[in-house]
C-alpha cells in the first residue's frame, strides 16, 4: 500500500496529539524508508516485472526480510518508540507510534503477493494479494485515506494559511502520486527505484511542516 499507510499515520494523530503528523508518517511508512536504503546497501533486492503479480508497481520484491519480515517489523517499532520516548518522555505517544510501525506490516500483508516473512531466515511467504484485484485495491486506499484524512482535519486546526493551504496541497500530492503510480510504465531499473523512494523523507518533511502550522483539538 501506499496510501494506506499514509492514511493511518493521518488517523494516529487523536491517539498521539503530541506527535508531529512528521513523526506519525515516519512511524508508518517506517520500513519503506529502510528498504531503499538497504537495497541500495546490497542487502535486500528487488526486480522489474512487467505485468506481474504487482499490477501497480510491475515490481517483484524477492528479498527484504530485514525491513519487511514481521519480527523485523516488531523490532523496528520496538527501537522506534524507545526512541521516542527517550528523547520525549511521552511513553504513551511512543506506544502509539510502535504499534504505527508494525501497522505497516499488516497493511502490507493485506495488500502484497505472498512475498513476506515471518522473520529473517524463515521460508514460508505471506500475503493476501489484494493487489490483484486492482479496483478493490484502489478503492480500499482511497477509502482508508479519505477516512484518515477526515480524522486529522478534526482533530487539528490551522493556524495560518499555511497551515490550511500546506496540508490541503501535500493530500492532493499524496493523490497525485498515488495515481502516477498506477498509470506509469515500469520503471527501467531496479536501482532507481530504491534512489526513487529515498524521496518519501520529502514527504515527512513536508508533514512535520504543516503540522507545525496546525493546533492539536484537546
Amino acid at each position: 500500500m501506499f496510501l494506506g499507510h499514509f492514511a493511518l499515520g493521518l488517523a494516529l494523530k487523536p491517539k498521539a496529539r503530541r506527535a508531529s503528523l512528521g513523526t506519525l508518517f515516519a512511524a508508518v511508512q517506517w520500513l519503506d524508508l529502510v528498504w531503499p536504503v538497504l537495497v541500495l546497501l546490497g542487502w535486500e533486492s528487488l526486480r522489474i516485472v512487467p505485468g506481474g503479480s504487482n499490477p501497480f508497481l510491475h515490481l517483484e520484491f524477492v528479498h527484504f526480510p530485514y525491513s519487511h519480515s514481521l519480527l523485523t517489523a516488531v523490532l523496528w517499532g520496538l527501537a522506534f518508540a524507545a526512541v521516542y520516548a527517550w528523547r520525549t518522555g511521552g511513553w504513551r505517544t511512543a506506544l502509539w507510534l510502535g504499534l504505527g510501525v508494525v501497522s505497516h506490516w499488516v497493511l502490507d500483508w493485506i495488500s502484497h503477493c505472498p512475498d513476506l516473512q515471518l522473520a529473517p531466515g524463515v521460508g514460508a511467504r505471506f500475503g493476501l494479494g489484494l493487489w490483484t484485484h486492482a479496483p478493490a485495491a484502489i478503492m480500499v486506499e482511497l477509502a482508508l485515506f479519505g477516512g484518515g484524512v477526515w480524522m486529522y482535519s478534526r482533530a487539528t486546526r490551522a493556524r495560518d494559511a499555511v497551515g490550511r493551504f500546506g496540508f490541503w496541497s501535500l493530500v492532493a500530492a499524496l493523490v497525485a502520486i498515488y495515481v502516477a503510480s498506477l498509470v506509469s510504465p515500469p520503471p527501467p531499473q531496479a536501482r532507481d527505484v530504491a534512489i526513487s523512494a529515498l524521496a518519501m523523507w520529502l514527504l515527512v518533511a513536508w508533514g512535520a511542516w504543516c503540522d507545525c502550522h496546525r493546533q492539536a483539538l484537546s
